[in-house]
């Protein structure tokens, strides 16, 4: 089970990589808009798809990244201990 703070962290990092997709669509028809050349405009489309692709890629390692830290505070004894030196 997801704890709250990671569920936060993925919604925040869905977010991000919507705005992120959607400032690249923006960006792409402002530059096929201002060109009249169709290999700029075709550039233009090729760096859209690779800005959607790493906000993509960027969402999936937060999850990642969120998920692992949330595993290790749902588990605090594996590999810790209390530094104290008392086994109990």
């Amino acid at each position: 089970m997801q704890s709250v703070k990671e569920k936060a962290s993925n919604v925040a990092a869905s977010a991000k990589s919507g705005v992120e997709k959607t400032k690249a669509v923006v960006q792409e028809k402002a530059e096929r808009m201002t060109t009249r050349d169709p290999l700029k405009k075709e550039m233009a489309t090729d760096k859209k798809e690779d800005r959607k692709a790493a906000a993509e890629l960027e969402k999936r390692e937060a999850k990642e990244h969120n998920a692992a830290a949330g595993h290790g505070v749902q588990h605090p004894h594996v590999g810790g201990g209390t530094g104290t030196g008392s086994t109990f």
